[in-house]
């Protein structure tokens, strides 16, 4: 196999500054519904880059738990690494990838700790297995063994067995706050579609056009 020979031309639809939506989050709004729509599996996935304490790029996929127009949200542990990068350096980017769709969303932004009262709630909407495992994984830690994982686990659950699970506090939610949203839309030829958002300074979005 020969990964040069690899490629697709994509077919599917355009992007036109006519039948863009002004408010990129109602437009981001419309493609994540209609990714859901199409069966997408996991359409909420993303990829999170933040940058190390050295300058060094690191990135990730995490999942989103909410947006509107405040921003991107997703939970983490605030002690993993990218907890400590963005307490560092709090800005990132974030990229959706929707290939059925021939789409991709990019955002790039600062970012901020959600309230402890929206994790709290976020938390409690969690299966009991998922509240246990943040409690249990010192994530980005290095552990001799996933027994030791497994024998946390364990003890978690006989100690909170019948009896509701709080959040750690090294755990909770982070939103980005957009001030670039970039919509592309695969064309023909490699003669992509991009509009990207800008936040300009009175808080309105200016929308240009990207060469591809």
């Amino acid at each position: 196999m020969n990964i040069a020979d690899l490629r697709l031309n994509y077919t599917r639809s355009g992007l036109n500054e006519a039948d863009a939506n002004l408010n990129p989050f109602i437009q981001f709004k419309t493609w994540f519904e209609q990714a859901v729509s199409a069966g997408i599996l996991e359409p909420n996935a993303m990829t999170l880059a933040t940058t190390t304490p050295d300058g060094l790029p690191s990135a990730r996929i995490v999942l989103l738990k909410g947006f509107d127009e405040r921003g991107f949200v997703f939970y983490s542990n605030y002690q993993s690494s990218k907890g400590q990068q963005l307490q560092a350096n709090p800005f990132s980017a974030l990229v959706f990838w929707w290939g059925e769709l021939e789409r991709q969303v990019r955002i790039t932004g600062r970012v901020e700790q959600v309230s402890p009262g929206e994790s709290d709630e976020y938390f409690q909407s969690r299966p009991r297995g998922s509240q246990l495992g943040a409690i249990a994984s010192p994530q980005s830690q290095v552990i001799s063994s996933r027994e030791v994982l497994e024998g946390r686990l364990q003890e978690l659950e006989a100690q909170y067995i019948n009896q509701e699970i709080p959040r750690p506090s090294s755990w909770g939610g982070f939103r980005v706050i957009p001030t670039t949203i970039e919509f592309w839309q695969g064309r023909p030829n490699r003669l992509h579609d991009r509009l990207l958002y800008r936040l300009v300074d009175d808080g309105s979005w200016m929308i240009e056009r990207l060469a591809p």
